[in-house]
Order: structure tokens, then sequence, then C-alpha cells
């Protein structure tokens, strides 16, 4: 048993939703977390939780949104926190990739959702790319937990994350062959990690290219199973002990 801890299954990318889940549960990912990153994706993963048992979601507003931001999107999420189905906040964080010019309201919006995380104790699910220094700063400043989702840096930065109380989330990327993660994962010990597709992308090989989905999972726990030489009983144990540690809604 397995659970894909990051997932957008929104219905503008997939045609049969209740398929894909289904293929999931049958290959034994039995939970799956839906992400939102902004106003009408939060609507959408929260009502798909409801018609599925061991689908959950996370509401959010994402880097790359918070221009079109307002807060009537903080106060959905708020608004929503009490839905059993509602197991974090995110996915948010910084991302200064495309653009570095509104850096300081990507800051802002990442800490008033860490605020009310910390306020509802409630975990992260953190998106960080080209900006590891300010991220680590903005979470210093919270009691929060949570999952630094698509982790992609270093061994050392991977180490600061873990000493925070963060688990890492592991997908498709560290199975491509020209992937430098592989040589962070050898390192960092599975209770220190999740899995997770974030479906449609980043299919894991030998599917590469292709729209990914939460099956896919076993894809990376087998990738990951022969790089660190660990049996996939154990891979489970573990890793859906991190799930229940970090995602202590979800009743697994």
């Amino acid at each position: 048993m397995f659970a894909d801890t990051h997932a957008h299954l929104y219905s503008e990318y997939y045609d049969n939703i209740d398929f894909v889940i289904n293929d999931a549960n049958n290959r034994g990912i039995k939970y799956i977390i839906n992400a939102g990153i902004d106003a009408n994706s939060n609507k959408e993963v929260l009502e798909l939780s409801s018609k599925y048992p061991n689908l959950y979601c996370v509401l959010g507003v994402h880097p790359e949104d918070v221009d079109t931001y307002y807060d009537a999107d903080l106060q959905y999420i708020i608004d929503n926190l009490n839905n059993p189905k509602v197991v974090g906040i995110g996915e948010i964080g910084l991302d200064y990739y495309y653009t570095k010019e509104n850096k300081e309201k990507q800051i802002e919006i990442f800490c008033k959702q860490l605020e009310v995380a910390e306020k509802y104790n409630l975990p992260v699910v953190v998106h960080s790319r080209e900006a590891t220094q300010d991220t680590i700063d903005c979470l210093k400043k919270y009691k929060v937990k949570g999952v630094i989702h698509a982790f992609s840096g270093s061994l050392d930065t991977a180490n600061i994350y873990i000493k925070m109380g963060f688990k890492l989330g592991v997908g498709g990327v560290v199975t491509f062959k020209n992937s430098k993660l592989k040589e962070v994962f050898k390192e960092v010990d599975i209770s220190n990690i999740v899995f997770e597709t974030d479906s449609p992308y980043l299919s894991p090989e030998p599917l590469r290219g292709r729209v990914n989905n939460p099956g896919n999972v076993d894809h990376i726990v087998k990738f990951i199973s022969e790089l660190k030489n660990v049996s996939i009983e154990e891979l489970s144990k573990v890793s859906m002990d991190n799930v229940r540690y970090v995602f202590d809604k979800i009743h697994i």
C-alpha cells in the first residue's frame, strides 16, 4: 500500500478521473492527495474529494498565481479547513524561475498561508524553485511541518529541511537518466521521504513524456527500492508512516 501525496487531478487534464483513481487503487496506490493551486482548482479538488473515500486534498495559492490573488481566495481556504477531506495547505511556496519581479508578493502570500497553517495546526505542501534560501527563511518564521514538494536540491539543502521537520517529496524526476537526484536520495534515509507523482506532469521512466497519473507511483517506488536496496514492503511501511505523521487528518 502506498500514497500519492501530490497530484493535480483536474478535469482539464483528464477525461475520466474515475478511471484514473480506480487504476491507482488497483496498483496499490490507496490514498491520493489532490493539490489546489488557485481559486478554481481549490474548489474543484474539494468537490472531487467528497466523491471518493481515499481522495483527499490540500488547498493553496501557488506562487505562479499570486498576481491574480484576491483576499477572498485565502478566505475560501480558511472557510473550508474544517472539512475532513482537507488535510493541509498547499501547493504554496516560492518560484523565481520565470520571474523575480513579483518576489515580494510571492513572499507575502506564502507567509500569509504559512500563518494560517500554523494557526490551524495543518501541514504545508511547499513548492520551491530557484528560491531555496528565501523558502527556508520563510519556513523558519513559523511552527509548521509538511512536505517539500518535488524536492530537487542538494544533499545539504535536504538535510536542512529534514532538520526542520519536513519530509521530501520524491517523484518521477529521480528516475530520469540525467537526474542528479539519485545521488541525493541514495543518502537520504527513507524515514524522510514521501512518494508523489505531480500528475499530470513529470511521468517517471519508462513513461517520460506521457500524461502522468497516480498509479505511476509504483515505478518510483521500484526505482527507490533498487537505488537504496530496500524492499518494497519496507518502503510501504515507512513511507505510509511518514504520510501519517505529516497528514494526520488522513485515517490510514
